[in-house]
């Protein structure tokens, strides 16, 4: 696939199964993400792979931090809050980690690591397999931050899942470049 097939094809699969790919493959995705726009070099970034049993333990974690807030949480509520990181084989937990910098402001470094994520994303896609960015308030819970090991300069940009697509992966619909993108000063 070419890489403006890839760019412009890229779409998110939310039903994720299968093997955690192959390290080849996830190389390649690695390396795409350390190609990302990065001012001053500074590679403002850091992933944490989770997989196997650590899903599981990941799961815990979830269920842990939404009793902290919520000690009377259904067990409908604690199955599907344990059973979110079961979702796809693989976890990569994307961390921007923040620093210092005279010319570099915290929000460049962010947007850096969020650039980092779409070169994984695409990087995926390129290659036959799913991915899927999410978020979620498990992504800013102080339990989850300090248990996945976060400093105070650091702030978890989402859980990227990946694995092998189950069933028929989405197609892009076109979208209207003209709707999106206007010359400035507008001619009258």
């Amino acid at each position: 696939m070419d890489a403006l097939e890839a760019l412009q094809g890229r779409v998110s699969a939310a039903r994720l199964v299968g093997e955690v790919p192959s390290q080849c493959i996830l190389d390649n995705m690695f390396k795409a993400a350390l190609r990302a726009p990065d001012h001053a070099q500074l590679r403002p970034w850091r992933f944490l792979l989770v997989s196997g049993d650590a899903r599981d333990k990941l799961g815990d974690l979830f269920v842990q931090a939404q009793l902290e807030d919520d000690p009377d949480l259904s067990d409908i509520a604690i199955g599907k809050a344990r059973s979110k990181p079961l979702r796809a084989p693989l976890i990569i937990v994307v961390i921007a980690n923040v620093q210092s910098h005279p010319k570099v402001p915290e929000v460049e470094q962010l947007l850096s690591t969020g650039a980092a994520v779409q070169n994984m994303l695409v990087a995926a896609y390129a290659q036959g397999i799913g991915a899927m960015w999410r978020t979620g308030s498990m992504a800013y819970h102080a339990t989850v931050l300090k248990e996945l090991g976060l400093t105070s300069h650091e702030k978890l940009i989402g859980f990227l899942y990946v694995g092998e697509i189950n069933g028929k992966s989405r197609v892009a619909r076109p979208l209207d470049t003209d709707k999106y993108f206007r010359s400035w000063p507008e001619k009258n």
